[in-house]
């Protein structure tokens, strides 16, 4: 019973919160709209993002309120709220979002995310992210495709749009670069070579890096588990059970390896995908001493 009273009652405030945030954020990208100077658009996107920061940290009040969490924070002393960062991270649930942008607020700029073009229609949550030029990601079929080439691409573009944007003001555009959560389900099914991963998309991050070009200072590489809470982290997070968060940061520099011509040079693409493969496998290594010494400590 006391579990789904809190599950109501973090629903709603979590709910009246993102309404507020999309109200307000809505309106400053309608001036940005009606005002189409330089100065306005960096003004009142400072502004949408302070109401992010506003809804990260009401967001982390809460969860340490309605849960009791021990976290592990690791590796963000290197990061800077002055700089522009691609953001890459394995993704395990829902709660994610809200833990890479809730526990990093102090440290980087606000998260933007790469989203499914249906959560436009979400009430209050697409209003929310199109106020924060977040990119909407259409992710067309390869049998779509086939009948329709002239939206091959669709998502590239949508890419570059949001990070002319960035350039304004410093940014963290994140790429949970496995396109899709790896609960436990679809690790049993899925081949991967890694025991909590799933296989890294390279794309979108390639197309990421090349659009934000020398803007970006480093890639912010985050790896999330929840050691306690495998089955159903988001569930739980509503009901007051997460007990134990772990967030490991690495920071790559912007060296050969990421900066290229994904698409017309074969070497750089071929180099990245090594460079890409290397880091998940490190990722999956880190993940299985996490998981083993939470085993062990029980």
């Amino acid at each position: 019973m006391l579990e789904n009273l809190r599950l109501v009652l973090f629903v709603t405030l979590v709910t009246v919160n993102t309404a507020i945030t999309a109200i307000v954020v809505g309106l400053f990208a309608l001036v940005k709209i009606l005002l189409p100077l330089r100065i306005v658009k960096v003004f009142f996107t400072r502004l949408a993002n302070g109401q992010f920061w506003l809804w990260a940290t009401f967001n982390l009040w809460m969860l340490n309120t309605n849960n009791k969490i021990e976290w592990k924070i690791e590796g963000q002393e290197a990061l800077s709220r002055k700089k522009w960062y691609l953001m890459m991270s394995n993704h395990i649930s829902w709660a994610d979002i809200v833990i890479v942008s809730s526990v990093l607020k102090n440290e980087i700029p606000m998260t933007k995310f790469f989203l499914k073009h249906d959560l436009l229609y979400v009430p209050f949550v697409g209003l929310a992210c199109w106020g924060l030029d977040m990119p909407f990601m259409k992710r067309h079929s390869r049998e779509y495709l086939i009948r329709h080439p002239e939206r091959r691409n669709d998502d590239f573009d949508a890419i570059n749009k949001a990070c002319e944007k960035f350039s304004n003001v410093p940014t963290t555009l994140v790429n949970f670069v496995e396109g899709t959560r790896a609960n436990q389900e679809k690790l049993a099914t899925a081949k991967t070579p890694y025991q909590h991963l799933l296989k890294p998309k390279t794309g979108g991050v390639a197309f990421a890096l090349n659009a934000m070009g020398d803007l970006l200072d480093g890639i912010v590489d985050v790896t999330l588990a929840y050691p306690e809470n495998q089955q159903s982290p988001f569930i739980d997070l509503l009901k007051g059970k997460l007990t134990k968060v772990v967030v490991h940061v690495k920071v790559h520099s912007m060296d050969d390896n990421v900066s290229g011509d994904y698409v017309n040079d074969k070497a750089f693409k071929r180099r990245f995908h090594k460079w890409l493969n290397v880091q998940w496998q490190e990722k999956d290594e880190y993940l299985k001493t996490v998981y083993q010494k939470d085993k062990s400590a029980k």
